[in-house]
């Protein structure tokens, strides 16, 4: 899959797409409906989305809630076959063209799309003035067929990125999987930490969840894949998000504990995937209590994931 962040440099391999637009947060299920319907015999097929977030550009001081961060999406998306990401720069330039303007020399003169496919809460534009309908409306003068993609439903819930926040911060992961379509994961590079870890004999490889909607601190069963260098492959674990009360830190990441793996990864990218709940953050007494929590924690942990 090419990326392409410049929208007045596309090659000519990439014009002539029919593409999926929208923010994509989650690549949840309503979201590859909206890819599914884009997938034309013969045409590339496309994904248009926005970096950063226009959310995180009007309003920067707002609390974190992204559910996966650009290079996580990428993944998601290339996994989906997608053959062209248009990750389109979010700044005052774009936000203040009107619904016309964005299809008439976006989406159709810069981009070169065949085929537009939204889904019906879109919404783009000065002051989000435009909806599905109008760009179903304004498409055809511009040479791009619209079509517009049903919300999805689970049981008789709506599909949709805010109720996949709420059922992670509830820790509730299952429920977020049936929505997503597939295990919720918070990926990026290992970071060195304070490696308290070792000493207690369970080494973790740390990362941050700086930008991310926090899912509900405490322990999890996870699945983990590292994505590059020697040690690349899936793995079972146990991971412990939050801010580490027993410590006195303040700063939330995502510390996990390979089953059977001792190999140093700092900086390899980690892709960790929520199975399971199994406890809230605690403070113990003292490190003997700790320890034997996270004994019982990851003998959990092996039988879920071994089940799961």
């Amino acid at each position: 899959m090419r990326i392409l962040r410049d929208r007045h440099a596309i090659p000519p391999e990439a014009r002539g797409a029919s593409a999926a637009i929208g923010n994509f947060d989650g690549v949840h299920l309503g979201h590859q409906a909206v890819i599914d319907r884009a997938r034309r015999p013969g045409v590339p097929l496309g994904v248009v989305t926005f970096e950063p977030h226009p959310r995180e550009w009007f309003a920067p001081d707002s609390p974190p809630f992204r559910l996966m961060n650009a290079q996580a999406k990428a993944h998601r998306l290339q996994m989906l076959g997608v053959d062209s990401l248009f990750e389109l720069t979010f700044d005052g330039a774009l936000a203040s063209l009107s619904p016309e303007a964005f299809v008439r020399d976006v989406l159709a003169r810069d981009l070169g799309l065949s085929h537009a496919v939204v889904g019906a809460d879109f919404r783009f534009g000065q002051g989000r003035a435009g909806t599905a309908e109008t760009l179903r409306d304004l498409g055809p003068d511009a040479g791009i067929d619209v079509s517009i993609a049903p919300m999805v439903e689970v049981g008789t819930d709506e599909v949709s990125s805010t109720a996949i926040r709420q059922a992670l911060a509830d820790g509730r992961p299952r429920d977020a999987t049936r929505m997503l379509g597939h295990l919720h994961r918070i990926e990026g590079p290992v970071i060195r930490g304070d490696q308290r870890g070792r000493t207690l004999g369970y080494p973790t490889a740390n990362m941050s969840i700086q930008g991310l909607h926090p899912p509900r601190f405490g322990v999890y069963a996870v699945r983990a894949d590292i994505l590059d260098g020697r040690h690349a492959g899936s793995y079972h674990g146990a991971a412990s998000i939050g801010v580490r009360p027993m410590f006195g830190v303040n700063t939330p990441n995502c510390e996990t504990f390979l089953f059977d793996f001792s190999a140093d990864i700092y900086g390899a990218t980690l892709s960790v995937a929520l199975v399971d709940f199994l406890r809230p953050e605690m403070v113990f007494d003292g490190l003997p209590g700790l320890i034997a929590q996270m004994d019982a924690d990851c003998a959990r942990a092996r039988e879920i994931l071994a089940h799961a």
